[in-house]
């Protein structure tokens, strides 16, 4: 199977009340973790790249990486799509250089502005069997390239949406409901506090979602700024070495509620390090005298693996959907 747009993922998606995994990969062993997972788990997936990883990774040997996955896993449907792409140009490297998918994310522009920069792509985009994911509303964090103060995050205003659609015709939304970027998503100061002392964050604003979706049936919208961050993980990091105190993700039931409602695709990126980095922490912790990447990417890789095949059966309902 080549790779493919998202299009029929995300139609299927939306009447299955279930949501697409996407998955921000870097290297060979995050692309082989997650493959192997959804080829197990029988599960659609889009594996994304930033202009960070890009930058870090090359753009050819992540091309050929994913091609190299569709080869190992013909059985499942992949999009490769290019995760927040900052200008036109971007998106048209990646259009012209094998994406099926691409996000322009003008987010921080003026409405107008937005709309103006979104539509160019998608004109683009659309003229080379290419979809488009737009951004209306701004997320708060840092993932990659993407900075965003607290102070300047704004939820997604309902009464945009339909105007934005029609002007841009791009194929899904990623809208702002209280996601946030990074491992560090919220301050103590935000959250609260459970009867086992572990921080909980404010609840997502599944009345803009609900919003969003009536003025918007049937359209698909995608949720940026979704790791859970596990506890396990941050436990693991901080007791070999680390120091990441106070990192809270979203909760998965309310991922899971998200993909039951109009959310076909939920963007995954910082608990996969988070397992990668825990693990090699520990590794060389426990065998000091190692040096082959070998064998601390091994078990690396196949902690990955284990935590999306969690997130597809238990968290994005898309394990046997391919």
């Amino acid at each position: 199977m080549a790779l493919v747009t998202s299009t029929e993922m995300f139609k299927k998606a939306y009447a299955g009340g279930y949501a697409i995994g996407a998955f921000n990969v870097n290297n060979m062993e995050i692309v082989q973790a997650i493959t192997e997972a959804c080829r197990e788990e029988k599960s659609p997936v889009i594996l994304q790249v930033s202009k960070g990883a890009r930058a870090y990774a090359n753009h050819t040997y992540l091309v050929k990486l994913v091609e190299a996955a569709v080869i190992e896993c013909p059985e499942i449907p992949i999009v490769l799509h290019l995760d927040h792409g900052p200008d036109f140009e971007t998106c048209k490297a990646c259009i012209d250089g094998g994406f099926t998918s691409v996000m322009i994310d003008a987010s921080s522009k003026p409405f107008a502005e937005n709309i103006e920069i979104t539509r160019k792509v998608v004109e683009y985009a659309h003229d080379h069997g290419v979809v488009v994911e737009a951004e209306l509303g701004t997320l708060a964090g840092i993932e990659d390239d993407v900075k965003v103060a607290a102070h300047a995050a704004s939820y997604t205003r309902p009464e945009e949406v339909e105007e934005f659609v029609s002007k841009t015709g791009c194929d899904s939304l990623a809208i702002a409901i209280g996601t946030s970027h990074g491992a560090y998503k919220f301050t103590p100061e935000q959250c609260t506090r459970n009867e086992k002392g572990i921080l909980v964050p404010p609840p997502l604003r599944f009345d803009v979602l609900e919003e969003v979706s009536k003025r918007l049936p049937g359209f698909p919208i995608v949720l940026h700024g979704s790791s859970s961050v596990p506890q396990d993980y941050v436990k693991m990091v901080n007791s070999h070495g680390g120091k990441m105190p106070d990192a809270v993700g979203i909760p998965e039931e309310q991922l899971r509620h998200a993909a039951e409602l109009s959310v076909c695709k939920i963007n995954i990126d910082s608990d996969l390090r988070l397992a990668m980095t825990g693990t090699i922490r520990k590794f060389f912790e426990e065998h000091p005298d190692k040096f082959d990447p070998r064998e601390y990417l091994k078990p690396a890789r196949a902690n990955i693996k284990e935590l999306v095949r969690h997130k597809l059966v238990d968290v994005l309902g898309c394990a046997g959907k391919a």
